[in-house]
Order: structure tokens, then sequence, then C-alpha cells
């Protein structure tokens, strides 16, 4: 396994590097507390704006009753993942359903779509990761499609739940990528290899796990780039989400 700060400490540069939660944009809206990953809205990190193709991670938490009115996007694959609670969501496709812990949500915006999302709970907060994914294709037809994957279809190995070609039972997204999801259990590892010109992206939605001698917590991630492997040894029970994606251009020519 390729030692990570050995890399960082030789001549040549690192092919990794952390993304840690307190270093995200924080915005509190009242109803709406929101930590992003990547510029967004008011947020913006020139260092920060996307990690190949993916756009955005927004990891929110929704007061009961409350969420976003209407409102419209285009061009972008947006996938929900559910972590607690219930979203509804309705759209100008004819759309409408509620969405609860371990269901993965897929919008393809297309060439246009309007929609809306509500916590569907009076008194529980709604906890979600909206990720969006820049699409290959502009102006496709808009869809939506959902899927649930319960926690033992995750349990200590990588469930893939999203890809260009889904299979078993994975949903669709327009792009050359894979999204799979862990549940790791405390004491676990989980290995995963990174094939040459392709980058991943590992977001720990919540616990603790320890990489290379390092530990990364709730909200932390990692940025990867070109062959490695990656063991992710979990210290507590941890949910994390691995983005195997086209090589990040910015990270990758740190390799000469």
């Amino acid at each position: 396994m390729q030692n990570i700060q050995e890399t960082a400490q030789s001549q040549v540069r690192p092919h990794a590097h952390a993304r840690l939660s307190a270093e995200r944009g924080y915005a509190n809206h009242g109803w709406l507390e929101s930590y992003h990953s990547f510029s967004f809205a008011e947020y913006y990190d020139r260092n920060h704006m996307h990690f190949s193709v993916l756009r955005v991670i927004n990891d929110d938490i929704i007061a009961p009753a409350r969420g976003f009115g209407m409102h419209p996007h285009r061009d972008m694959e947006i996938v929900t993942y559910m972590l607690d609670g219930e979203l509804r969501h309705q759209d100008s496709i004819g759309n409408g359903s509620v969405i609860k812990a371990g269901d993965v949500q897929r919008m393809s915006a297309g060439s246009g779509i309007v929609h809306s999302e509500f916590n569907a709970s009076n008194q529980q907060a709604a906890h979600l990761l909206q990720i969006w994914i820049m699409p290959d294709t502009q102006n496709l037809t808009p869809s939506y499609e959902e899927r649930h994957f319960s926690r033992e279809e995750k349990l200590n190995r990588w469930r893939l739940i999203a890809a260009k070609q889904p299979v078993e039972g994975a949903v669709r997204v327009e792009q050359d990528m894979q999204l799979y999801a862990s549940i790791l259990e405390a004491g676990t590892s989980l290995d995963y290899v990174l094939n040459e010109n392709r980058s991943a992206y590992l977001h720990i939605a919540r616990g603790e796990v320890e990489i290379a001698g390092q530990h990364y917590r709730s909200g932390d991630a990692l940025m990867l780039s070109h062959a490695q492997q990656l063991q992710a040894k979990a210290q507590a029970e941890t949910e994390m989400l691995l983005f195997d994606l086209p090589l990040h251009q910015e990270l990758g020519a740190r390799k000469h």
C-alpha cells in the first residue's frame, strides 16, 4: 500500500490531498445548516471549485417541515444520499415521493427541470448529502430515479449505488464514474485499488477511519489520483462514499 505521508515528503509531488471537515464552507439559515465541500452559493473557494466531474457535496441538515421551494436546474446530475430522516420531492416532470434513510435519489436535470425538497417530518430533522455530477452530455431529457440500499448491502463492502453503467440496481448517472457506499464496522478494513488515469474522492459521511496512519472523521475527505491502493480501517462504525472519477487534471499534474 502506498503511504500517503511518505509520498508527500518525497521529491515526487503528492497524489493525495486531504479536505478536512473544518475547512469546508458553512452556512446556517436557521432552518438549514449546510457544509459545502466545494464552492456553492455565497461560499467561494477558488482551490475547491470541483474535483474532476464532482461539482458539489453539500452536507445538509433541514429542520422539520422546512425545505426548498420550487427552483430550477439544468445540465447537472443530482444525487441525494439520505442519512437520517425523510425528504419529500416533487418535480415538473410528474414525480413525487418521500425518500428515507438508505435511499438514493438521482435526478438528471438535463434541458431543464423544476423541483422542490421539503423535510417530510414535523418532528425530526432530515440529514442528507446532496451531490452534483457534471454530465458528459448537455441538454438531456430530464429524468428521475430512486433506489433503497439496505445496511446489509453496504456492510463491510463497497456497494455500487450510481454509475454510467449501473449494475445490481445502482442508479444511472450520465458520466464516466462510479459511486460506492459502505458502512464499515469498527475494527474492519476495506481496500480499494485505483486504476491509472483515474481519480478518487473518499467522503466520510460519519464515523472515523484510519488511512495510511492518519485519522479521518465525519465530513473529512481524501482526494487521490493515479494507480494506488487505498485501505481504510474503521475506528468506529463509519459510513462513507467513494467516487471513482476521470483523472482530475490539477491533481494529476503533480505527477511531474
